[in-house]
């Protein structure tokens, strides 16, 4: 894969097949017709938190790429601006994402308050108490924070502040391509220092009020860290399958070379660790402090199949990407670079689970187990979204360069480290 400049032009042109995007909304609205089918199968509870998982999964990956653009910009990095390009276009999911948010909200105020966030009905009883939610004195300190209009206002904010910050960052980016003014990079450069705060805060928030808030009684100080880096996992790994599928299809080549692989899988491997950082720390202070109003969480997690859910967390989602990352032909050989970031996509899924179906109790508040029919609906509602997505990306993919081609840092990029293959 050598790099050569006078490639560029060529490669600034090319376009997906329009038929790729019609099969990924295709998969979308199938996944959509499926999971919808399972409200007169497997009820409403479970398709709506099914629908939760597949929406938290697919917006935590959006808000990855959010970050690594901006810290494109912050850094000044060169050798990312080639994809950066990818990860613009992936932005353009923020807004459908809004959109396959509402029935969760809609379901909440027209049909069943309680049916997903316990707390939103007053009058539901808590599993394995003899008490309602609204008798609850946590829930009676909370509920300034934990109500359903409030909850709906945040939830328009988040994705507001989302769309607005990715329809910025991609106005500057394919403007410049236009008329090579270094403002664009400037202004980006500008919006990012004020993103960061705007986009670490909302995402903090919504961790805790979709995911968190399954089990009110229940905090932590690092849960929007958590989330942080299962998106930035989330990515990073489609940032190689991106980067992959471009190349095989002549897109990139002459293009892409060698360390760029390499610098993308590097950060694979670092947000890796951080997540496992994260992961352990709070499972350690918790268990550390053995409070019985913390440690609940972690119990109702060894109950039933969940014990070895969380066991294949720790080997498959930690110990064996970081130890097959470690290897460098790991990350610059296609087929192996592919794997691995499949493989973390499909551990992530595994891991939201993880985080939100035990907070679904049976009445003697026992947690549903993961492999259950309900998973079926999970994997629908992954796929319907997750087609939604992925057609936003390929529609975007045409309306600008394949490369940002008048970027300050495009020459450095190409020519990352000489690299050749």
């Amino acid at each position: 894969m050598s790099t050569r400049v006078e490639t560029l032009p060529a490669a600034a042109v090319a376009a997906p097949p329009a038929a790729k995007a019609g099969v990924a909304l295709g998969i979308g609205l199938g996944g959509i017709a499926l999971t919808a089918a399972g409200l007169f199968v497997a009820g409403p509870k479970v398709v709506a938190v099914s629908w939760l998982v597949a929406v938290g999964y697919w917006t935590a990956i959006a808000l990855g790429m959010l970050f690594l653009v901006i810290l494109h910009h912050m850094f000044d990095a060169n050798w990312s601006t080639v994809i950066r390009r990818q990860f613009e276009h992936g932005l353009a999911a923020f807004k459908w994402l809004l959109i396959l948010f509402l029935p969760l909200l809609l379901v909440s105020w027209f049909y069943e308050p309680g049916l997903v966030w316990r707390w939103m009905d007053p009058h539901a009883l808590i599993p394995g108490h003899h008490e309602r939610v609204g008798e609850d004195v946590l829930y009676l300190k909370k509920s300034g924070y934990l109500n359903l209009g409030f909850f709906t206002i945040r939830a328009v904010l988040y994705y507001g502040i989302w769309i607005g910050l990715a329809s910025i960052l991609r106005r500057n980016s394919f403007r410049q391509d236009t008329d090579g003014d270094v403002k664009w990079t400037l202004s980006s450069r500008k919006w990012s220092a004020a993103a960061i705060p705007l986009t670490g805060l909302s995402l903090t928030f919504a961790a805790i009020d979709w995911f968190k808030s399954l089990e009110y009684h229940w905090f932590s100080t690092i849960y929007g860290v958590y989330y942080f880096a299962t998106g930035m996992r989330g990515a990073l790994a489609c940032g190689v399958l991106m980067m992959i599928w471009l190349y095989r299809r002549g897109d990139y080549r002459g293009i892409l070379n060698n360390n760029h692989l390499y610098s993308i899988g590097q950060l694979m491997l670092t947000f890796t660790v951080f997540w496992a950082y994260i992961a352990f720390s709070q499972y350690f202070l918790i268990w550390n402090a053995n409070l019985p109003e913390e440690t609940f969480y972690f119990n109702l997690r060894e109950y039933g199949d969940w014990y070895w859910i969380g066991m294949s967390i720790v080997f498959l989602y930690f110990l064996f990407p970081f130890c097959y990352l470690l290897i460098y032909r790991y990350k610059i050989e296609h087929g192996r670079a592919k794997f691995i970031a499949w493989w973390i996509l499909a551990m992530l899924f595994v891991d939201i689970c993880f985080n939100t179906l035990p907070a679904i109790k049976d009445a003697a508040g026992h947690p549903q187990p993961f492999f259950s029919p309900a998973l079926i609906w999970q994997l629908t509602a992954l796929a319907g979204v997750g087609g939604v997505c992925v057609w936003a990306y390929l529609r975007s993919f045409s309306t600008a360069k394949l490369i940002p081609i008048r970027d300050p840092r495009i020459v450095e990029c190409l020519t990352h480290h000489e690299s050749s293959a």
